[in-house]
């Protein structure tokens, strides 16, 4: 028990050291994370480390992951995304696992079934990194974000059908015979506990929640239950607790649960990455460095096209297409656990899991930086991105020559600031890169106008030196600067109100000449601090404030709005 404990003490201390100096030059911490990894492996072989215990550790630590994975993965995405995600996310799996097979196979020369299992690794995405990734960059509820999340929703429901696919055959005689009966119990199972999860849990978590503890204690509690039970009838942990953390997403609790198992969530990604980096053993490069390069190559490349070539047929932005691809183009945990059941039925060997484990660090640490520098990785390549964006788009523009006022996104902030548009009667447009809400706003007789902010072509095309009033609800910063230098430079009299997502971003919209700039979670607090000077103790004030915020919000959700799950950073 010592000596675990001190080969811990050295796992987290040079995670500590690796990572610390990756983020003094700038560079992504994941990135530290693994390279700690690859520096610890051949000293803990030579010290002659427990790997057994460090393996046990490494599927818990998977486990919990994919639990707290799931809380994020609310089935509701995929409803607010609409068919897109489904058709997206079914496409490109077919695809890639089509590609990835013909090339283990013909190219590489493979056996039938191995090449299987290749095509399957590279068919999904890594559901922590994208989460991460889209957490760290705050984007989590913008348009390809949600895209991207309800692509993963996909992934992750074929990923469990595999797995009980794959690990029922753990007990089976035949390769024909197991396949069919797991997928069946397997489906069976999670439709039991879904409707468990919706008839019986949400009275047992509302009653839970009275206490803070409790609910940490549950919902702990829960991951674990529903991991055995899966492990129990013959199938795996991850699918177990992936599903359980799936489950509990649907609950009015579901933030508040994840802000709290939090600190094991970051513990558990440093060890993650870090055991990953451990199994990736230097020595055994050269023999599996090649095929690593290929399969890389279909993830980091073949991989964005297909999504690229998809999502273009529903409408959408060549850069929302971009984003999207870029966010998805890496290899996932999923393919290691469904490698490495596969080693353990028998039906590939060791060598294939060593070179998955390879491209999936070449793709986790390349794709990290691609989505990092997603904006200007896409203002380089805009021009010849146009291929991937409809022609009928930019010939179905109509934009008149005056308006008053032009809105850049319309969202729950934007809804407000529509309304106000309207009371004091100014001819005002809205631009947004969603097909669905410009239909919506069209539907309605609200002028709309489909089309991407970051986009200098529609900037051109827009009569910004003929408004008065500019608004961007868009958080990106990147977009809203281009957006204010591009009205500043036809237009220094127009007033430009922009969003930002921190205090530095907003002095630094500021710095550049915006008349305002919007941060939406400090202005409920200045809000309140008006109407208690406004009302002091006046109750009667204060239900008059209450009543027009009931109406508000009604009107709100009528139009389809709701609030999204906050993820802690």
């Amino acid at each position: 028990m010592d000596t675990i404990f001190i080969q811990l003490a050295v796992i987290l201390f040079v995670a500590f050291v690796v990572s610390y100096v990756a983020r003094l030059l700038n560079q992504p911490i994941i990135i530290g994370y693994i390279v700690a990894g690859i520096i610890i492996s051949p000293f803990l072989v030579k010290i002659g480390a427990t790997i057994e215990i460090i393996n046990i550790f490494s599927q818990f630590g998977i486990a919990f992951l994919l639990f707290i994975v799931g809380l994020h993965l609310n089935p509701k995405v995929i409803k607010e995304i609409g068919i897109s995600s489904l058709v997206v996310g079914l496409g490109q799996i077919l695809l890639t696992f089509g590609a990835g097979f013909l090339v283990a196979w013909k190219l590489i020369g493979m056996d039938i079934l191995t090449s299987s299992y290749i095509g399957v690794a590279l068919a999904f995405s890594s559901t922590i990194i994208i989460m991460k990734l889209l957490s760290d960059k705050k984007q989590m509820d913008s348009l390809y974000g949600k895209i991207a999340i309800g692509v993963l929703i996909i992934q992750d429901i074929v990923a469990i059908g595999v797995l009980m696919f794959i690990s029922s055959s753990l007990h089976k005689t035949s390769f024909n015979s197991f396949g069919f009966e797991g997928l069946i119990g397997g489906a069976v199972m999670i439709i039991l506990l879904f409707l468990f999860g919706y008839l019986v849990l949400p009275k047992i978590t509302r009653n839970v929640a009275k206490s803070q503890e409790l609910l940490f204690l549950f919902s702990i509690c829960w991951c674990f239950i529903v991991a055995a039970l899966f492990t129990f009838v013959g199938f795996s942990m991850e699918i177990g607790a992936l599903v359980a953390g799936v489950i509990l997403s649907v609950s009015p609790y579901a933030t508040e649960i994840s802000s709290k198992i939090r600190p094991l969530r970051d513990f558990f990604i440093i060890v993650f990455f870090v055991i990953l980096g451990l199994k990736m053993q230097i020595s055994n490069l050269q023999s599996v460095i090649v095929n690593a390069l290929i399969f890389s190559g279909i993830a980091l490349i073949f991989k964005p096209l297909i999504l690229m070539i998809f999502m273009k047929f529903f409408g959408y932005t060549k850069r929302t297409n971009f984003l999207t691809g870029i966010t998805l183009g890496q290899i996932s945990e999923f393919s290691l656990i469904v490698l490495g059941l596969g080693v353990a039925v028998g039906h590939i060997a060791p060598e294939i899991l060593n070179t998955m484990v390879l491209t999936l660090i070449i793709t986790i640490l390349l794709s990290t930086y691609l989505v990092i520098y997603s904006n200007k990785l896409y203002s380089v390549l805009a021009k010849g991105l146009v291929i991937f964006e409809k022609k009928k788009i930019r010939k179905d523009r109509k934009i008149e020559k005056k308006y008053d006022a032009i809105l850049f996104g319309y969202n729950r902030i934007g809804f407000s600031i529509l309304n106000s548009l309207k009371k004091v009667k100014k001819k005002y447009l809205v631009v947004d890169f969603n097909p669905d809400t410009v239909a919506h706003l069209n539907k309605f007789r609200i002028p709309a106008l489909y089309g991407d902010v970051f986009d200098l072509e529609l900037l051109e095309d827009l009569p910004l030196d003929k408004i008065k009033l500019a608004i961007s609800t868009i958080p990106d910063l990147e977009t809203n600067k281009l957006l204010l230098e591009s009205v500043r430079a036809v237009n220094k009299k127009a007033i430009v109100i922009l969003r930002a997502h921190s205090i530095d971003e907003a002095l630094e919209l500021y710095k550049q000449d915006a008349n305002y700039v919007l941060t939406p979670h400090f202005l409920g607090g200045e809000y309140v601090a008006k109407m208690i000077k406004h009302s002091g103790l006046d109750e009667k004030d204060y239900d008059k404030e209450k009543m027009k915020h009931i109406r508000m919000l009604e009107k709100v959700k009528a139009k389809g709005h709701r609030h999204p799950d906050v993820e802690a950073n």
